[in-house]
């Protein structure tokens, strides 16, 4: 019997599953963030252990009977991310095929396996990818929170605690945020809630969301305009790579995919009557399939696509 696991690997959380080769779930595990880029290397790597340990005690299955691996990670675009993380992997699965790739191909093989598609994935960070019928592919956005990442959690949660700064500054309207941010975060004053930024934005920043659109609402005009900024960004990223695929008048999938989603009816309706306008035949909808099972269904695909290749040249 074959056994692949698949890890979905954000700024958040890890999530892990495990599927024998008829597809089934033998066992799932969590772990927190594992983008390296965002919690450093030793922090992502444990977390990776950790949800793999967790998955495979759930099945009840030893680390040496996994066939194929693939972890989908924020942060795996760059090489050194890859080349770090695909070590320690080995190591950790010597009997394994290993396959380290992007959050965003995961999600992107959850949405449509092999075919032609979009993902849209607004999380702690943001970033589109799709591939054509062609099986070219196009990616947008995913550069982090200091020169990307508009629409995620991050940076809607960075803009509240900048709107409360302009309040206090007498630069704009009062918002329901003022108040409603600093309770949530046990912050007595505005001073601790700034020094709890600066000591970890990274763990505060996307803690905000979940305020953001409870103040939306409650008709908040500031929290409204931050989450509908944040649709009109999304809905540019996938809209470069609708454009860039010669999409637009295509039948396609184009899956939202993330914690942003699923949480805001405005925010939610924005992008899907924005990406209209762009793609009037595609099929705008949650993504259905948790990204880790993308992520294992990849690791079996690409483990049948190599045996092939090899017989092929055997």
């Amino acid at each position: 019997m074959s056994y692949y696991l698949g890890v979905d690997g954000g700024g958040t959380k890890t999530d892990c599953v495990l599927l024998d080769a008829s597809g089934r779930l033998l066992g799932r595990g969590t772990a927190g963030p594992s983008n390296p880029l965002r919690c450093g290397f030793p922090a992502a790597l444990e977390a990776l252990d950790v949800a793999a340990e967790q998955t495979l005690a759930a099945a009840q299955l030893d680390v040496g009977r996994v066939t194929a691996v693939c972890v989908g990670l924020a942060g795996a675009g760059r090489p050194r991310v890859v080349k770090r993380v695909m070590a320690h992997l080995v190591e950790r699965f010597p009997a394994a095929d290993v396959h380290v790739t992007t959050d965003l191909e995961v999600a992107l093989e959850a949405a449509v396996g092999a075919g032609p598609g979009v993902v849209l994935v607004a999380g702690t960070g943001s970033a589109a990818l799709g591939r054509s019928p062609s099986g070219r592919m196009a990616r947008a956005g995913g550069w982090g929170p200091w020169i990307g990442d508009e629409g995620s959690a991050f940076e809607i949660g960075r803009r509240a605690v900048q709107a409360i700064a302009r309040v206090r500054d007498r630069l704009a309207p009062v918002t329901l945020l003022s108040d409603s941010i600093p309770a949530a975060l046990a912050c007595p004053n505005w001073e601790t809630l700034v020094e709890r930024v600066a000591e970890n934005p990274q763990e505060i920043f996307p803690r905000i969301f979940p305020l953001v659109v409870e103040a939306a609402e409650q008709e908040d005009a500031t929290a409204r305009e931050i989450l509908f900024s944040s649709a009109l960004h999304l809905s540019r990223l996938a809209a470069s790579v609708i454009r860039r695929l010669q999409m637009a008048e295509q039948e396609f999938l184009l899956a939202r995919a993330g914690g942003v989603f699923g949480h805001s009816r405005l925010l939610d309706s924005a992008v899907d009557a924005l990406l209209v306008g762009v793609a009037p035949r595609a099929r705008i909808e949650l993504l259905r399939t948790a990204p880790a099972i993308g992520a294992a269904r990849l690791a079996q695909r690409l483990l049948s696509a190599d045996a092939k290749a090899h017989g092929r040249a055997g």
